[in-house]
C-alpha cells in the first residue's frame, strides 16, 4: 500500500486501471473495487481488512498458497545476480537448469523447453511450431488445427481461434484461419442417443475429431489441442478410453496431439502434467501458470525430441521468441517452487485428499438447484441448474441475474473466492491451493451450501 495516506485507490483504479475481462459499469456507478493485500496459504485479505478463502488459487495458479517467503527469496537473489537476459543466441543458467528439470519430467521424449511468460503465448508457439514443422517435412498444406467446443485456450490471435467460445471471439474477428471444433467431454451434457456409458460416450466424443480431420482433409490439419481435464465449461474430466482413441486417431492422420496443461500441469490433477496422470503420450505439452505458483510470470511449450529434429542443422531456426520468455528472475522462482513441491510431497497430497474433496464437494448435490458436480484432483465445477430432473438450464437472462446479480456478490460477501462463469452452462468452479486438507474442504462447502441454498429464494 502507497505510504501516502491520502492516495485514493478507489478513485485511481476506477480513473486509470484497465482490469481484465471485468465490466468497469460497475465502478463507474459507484461499485467498490475490490482490492486484495495480502495472502496468507489459502487465505487472501483486503484493503478493509476481509478475510477470504481463495478457492481458486488466484487464477489457478498459487499451487504452493500465498506467502512463500523462499520463493520472494529466489526471486530476490537472482535479480542481484541476473535480473534479465534475453534467450535469443544465448542462454543464462537458470533457463538452463529450469529446461532440464522440467524435460525429466515430462513424459516420454519431451525433452525440448521453449519457454514463454504466459499459457496464451504457449498455445500461441505450440501452433506456429507445428505449422513450420509440417513445412519442414515436406507437408506444407497441414496447418489447420482441432479443438474442443467451449474450451479456452489463450487470448492471442492463434490461440483465440483455437478457443470454443464464440462470445469472446466476435468482437476480435477476423481471427487466424484453420481452427475447427468437435465436440468435448462434458457427460452430463452428452446427447440421448449415446447412452450411459463413460466409456463408449469417450469413444464417440474421440470419434468426432477423426470424423473432422477427414472433413477438413487429413493432408491439411496439423494438431488436435485438448486440456486433460477441459476448464471452460465447467471442469470436464477425459472418460475411460478417451485419449487412447485420439492418440490412435492422432497417430493414423499423422497429427500433432498437444495437451493443453496451462491449468492441468504442476499438481492440479495430481501429477506434475495431466498427461501423465490420464496416460497419454502428447507431441506437446503447453503449460504456465502453476510453474512459478504465481510468484512470478513464466509459461513454456514442451515438444518432442522428433519436432526438434529438423532445427537441429543446417540454417534452420524457429524464428518466433519473446523478450521475457525465461525470465531468469521467474526460471530461478520455478526451481523453488518446484523444490516446495518435492520436499513437500504436494503431488501425492493431491491424489491422498481428491476423493475427500469430491466427496465433500458431492454433499451439496442434496440443493436443488445443483445438477452436477465434476472434476479431477483439485479442480471441479459444479453446474447450477434450473430442474435437475429434467437437467434444464437457465437462460441468459436467468443465467445474468443468477451469476452476476447475486452468486458472485453473494459468494464474495461469504468469504469465498471463487468463479461463477457462464462460458456454457451456468457453474461455480474451484481450485483452490494444493496445500489444503478435510478442514478447509468442509469449510469450502459450508460457504457453498449457505450461498447455493439463498440462490433458491433469490430466484
Amino acid at each position: 500500500m502507497s505510504t501516502d495516506p491520502s492516495f485514493d485507490y478507489q478513485t485511481a483504479g476506477r480513473d486509470h486501471l484497465w482490469l481484465h475481462f471485468t465490466r468497469h459499469s460497475t465502478y463507474e456507478n459507484g461499485g467498490e473495487m475490490p482490492l486484495i493485500v495480502k495472502g496468507e496459504g489459502h487465505r487472501i485479505w483486503d484493503s478493509h481488512g476481509r478475510e477470504y478463502i481463495d478457492g481458486l488459487a488466484g487464477l489457478f495458479v498459487v499451487q504452493v498458497g500465498h506467502g512463500r517467503e523462499e520463493l520472494a527469496e529466489a526471486a530476490a537473489r537472482q535479480a542481484k545476480e541476473l535480473a534479465f537476459f534475453p534467450l535469443w543466441s544465448f542462454a543464462h543458467p537458470k533457463a538452463v537448469e529450469l529446461a532440464d528439470r522440467i524435460a525429466s519430467m515430462a513424459p516420454g521424449d519431451l525433452n525440448r523447453v521453449f519457454f514463454t511468460t504466459g499459457g496464451g503465448e504457449a498455445v500461441e508457439s505450440a501452433w506456429k511450431l507445428a505449422k513450420q514443422y509440417f513445412k519442414l517435412t515436406g507437408k506444407p498444406n497441414k496447418h489447420k488445427v482441432i479443438s474442443r467446443a467451449v474450451a479456452y485456450h489463450g487470448t492471442p490471435q492463434g490461440a483465440l481461434s483455437i478457443t470454443g467460445i464464440p462470445p469472446l471471439k466476435e468482437m476480435f474477428e477476423p481471427l487466424v484461419p484453420g481452427a475447427h471444433k468437435v465436440p468435448n467431454t462434458n457427460f452430463y451434457r452428452r446427447p440421448d442417443y449415446v447412452g450411459d456409458d463413460e466409456k463408449a460416450f469417450g469413444r464417440w466424443a474421440a470419434d468426432r475429431i477423426a470424423e473432422a480431420i477427414e472433413f477438413e482433409g487429413p493432408d491439411t490439419v496439423a494438431a488436435v489441442f485438448l486440456e486433460p481435464v477441459q476448464n471452460a465449461g465447467g471442469c470436464f474430466p477425459p472418460p475411460p478410453g478417451y485419449f487412447e482413441r485420439v492418440r490412435e486417431i492422432c497417430d493414423e492422420y499423422d497429427v500433432l496431439l498437444v495437451s493443453d496443461e496451462v491449468i492441468c500441469a504442476f499438481g492440479r490433477v495430481g501429477e506434475m502434467f495431466g498427461a501423465s496422470e490420464f496416460g497419454y503420450q502428447p507431441d506437446i505439452i503447453t503449460c504456465a501458470k502453476g510453474m512459478t505458483s504465481g510468484y512470478s510470470p513464466i509459461g513454456a511449450m514442451i515438444a518432442s525430441d522428433r519436432l526438434f529434429e529438423p532445427f537441429k542443422s543446417g540454417t534452420t531456426s524457429y524464428a518466433h521468441g519473446y523478450t521475457f520468455g525465461g525470465h531468469p528472475v521467474s526460471s530461478a522462482v520455478a526451481m523453488a517452487n518446484l523444490d516446495i513441491f518435492e520436499r513437500e510431497g504436494l503431488n501425492a497430497h493431491v491424489q491422498q485428499n481428491a476423493p475427500a474433496f469430491r466427496a465433500t464437494l458431492e454433499k451439496l448435490l442434496d440443493i436443488p438447484i445443483v445438477g452436477d458436480v465434476r472434476g479431477h484432483g483439485y479442480f471441479y465445477g459444479i453446474e447450477l441448474v434450473k430442474d435437475r430432473e429434467t437437467k434444464e438450464t437457465f437462460d441468459e437472462a436467468e443465467s445474468e441475474r443468477l451469476l452476476r446479480g447475486y452468486l458472485s456478490g453473494a459468494l464474495w460477501e461469504a468469504g469465498l473466492y471463487c468463479r461463477a462463469d457462464d462460458r456454457g452452462d451456468p457453474v461455480i468452479q474451484l481450485a483452490p491451493p494444493l496445500i489444503i486438507g478435510q478442514p478447509e474442504f468442509d469449510d469450502i462447502e459450508q460457504r457453498l451450501r449457505s450461498v447455493l441454498t439463498g440462490a433458491l429464494a433469490h430466484l
